[in-house]
């Protein structure tokens, strides 16, 4: 199935987190915390939304830190997606 984010909505895919600390100690998946960073997957076009103007400065195969909150989470053909706004992006990591 393909994913098309409509108007200024991101697609993305979380970067898997670490399983173990610096120190080599195993962290259960009930203690990782929630990851911030991760690949866009899919953009939208943009275009006029509440009488502005946006344009769209990620492209698919970024990589993101994004606001612990945003976005909504879907489980498609067995793989775990969040889509999300463009104004939740903090910044692209390079």
């Amino acid at each position: 199935m393909k994913l098309v984010p409509l108007f200024d909505k991101i697609v993305i895919k979380h970067v898997e987190s670490e399983e173990t600390t610096a120190s080599g100690l195993y962290l259960p998946t009930s203690a990782q915390e929630k990851p911030q960073m991760a690949k866009v997957v899919a953009v939208g076009e943009g275009g006029v939304i509440d009488g502005k103007e946006i344009k769209m400065v990620v492209a698919v195969g970024d990589t993101i830190l994004y606001s612990k909150y945003a976005g909504s989470e879907y489980k498609i053909d067995g793989e775990n997606y969040v889509i999300i706004r463009q104004s939740d992006v903090l910044a692209k990591v390079l």
